[in-house]
């Protein structure tokens, strides 16, 4: 099988309906994604493959093994309809609701619409994908809904504590991580850190206690009194502060609030839409071709 020329990223929804007309054109757009040098077997490193269309999948010449590796794997809903939910995830600037792909593409059922959602979501992050590096801001902010008998501070009734961690990059933010945690005390806060930022970085924060572990762990940690101003910075850790209004904001304004059980899934999509913010080519092809690395998503994978 030989290579096959990218196309380019489609700058428009007419030029993406012409480009992605039919299952055919989107099968090869999935193959030149994946194999841009041609087809080669994961399993004997066969070169030539047969195409089985109505599966999605590519069958090996030479072994038989049966090879898909997108996020499309083991799916009846057409490619093209994968497609046009891909390309709205990625392009649609304030983000897209299950309700709202529901109505621009058509689909009868709302619960088709949401795994679609909640499918491309899982696809979102790499599981290769780098530590943050350099001089970082973490902080931690309440998410996820509101509660009148919610008494403020770090009362978490009927909200999710969610960390942020971003780089600093000049004055503005490099790549930015985000997770749900249980609480913000000494016993939850150390796993974010080693899972999101590599060691020896320099680590802004506030001065919480439950970032005293930091110092311990390998890490330049430099506490801010909230007090205290650094030099030429008008706010405190003014980056993951400006990461965290646009995160309610998103939430509340697009999905209309969510879950604490989703609540890590719609923390990726934001942070993936905000690292992806000026590579839309990019962000649609990991939406389809970089699901390679995630294992299939079933319905009850994503609802259990």
């Amino acid at each position: 099988m030989r290579g096959m020329e990218r196309v380019g990223f489609p700058m428009s929804i007419v030029e993406f309906q012409r480009r992605f007309a039919d299952e055919q054109a989107c099968l090869e757009y999935l193959a030149a994604s994946r194999w841009p040098q041609g087809f080669t077997c994961p399993a004997c490193g066969g070169r030539k493959a047969w195409v089985l269309a109505r599966r999605h999948l590519r069958e090996c010449a030479a072994g038989g093994r049966q090879t898909s590796g997108t996020v499309l794997d083991h799916t009846h809903t057409p490619l093209t309809l994968w497609f046009w939910a891909a390309y709205l995830a990625a392009t649609h600037t304030p983000g897209i609701s299950a309700v709202q792909l529901q109505r621009q593409l058509g689909i009868r059922r709302y619960e088709t619409a949401w795994y679609l959602r909640h499918k491309l979501r899982r696809a979102m992050i790499a599981p290769e994908r780098g530590l943050l590096t350099g001089e970082v801001e973490a902080d931690e902010a309440f998410a996820g809904g509101r509660n009148p008998a919610r008494r403020g501070g770090r009362d978490r009734t009927g909200t999710v504590l969610a960390a942020v961690a971003a780089e600093v990059r000049g004055t503005g933010s490099g790549r930015v991580r985000r997770q749900a945690l249980p609480s913000a005390d000494r016993p939850t806060l150390p796993g974010f850190a080693p899972a999101t930022i590599a060691p020896a970085a320099v680590v802004h924060t506030g001065g919480w206690s439950g970032y005293g572990y930091l110092a311990g762990a390998g890490y330049d940690h430099r506490p801010v009194n909230q007090h205290y101003r650094l030099p030429g910075r008008t706010l405190i850790l003014p980056r993951a502060h400006r990461a965290i209004p646009g995160l309610k904001t998103w939430i509340a304004g697009t999905h209309h609030g969510t879950s604490a059980k989703h609540l890590q899934a719609y923390l990726d999509e934001f942070t993936f839409r905000h690292n992806r913010r000026h590579t839309p080519m990019a962000a649609f092809q990991t939406l389809l071709g970089l699901g390679t690395l995630h294992g299939p998503s079933t319905y009850r994978h994503i609802t259990t």
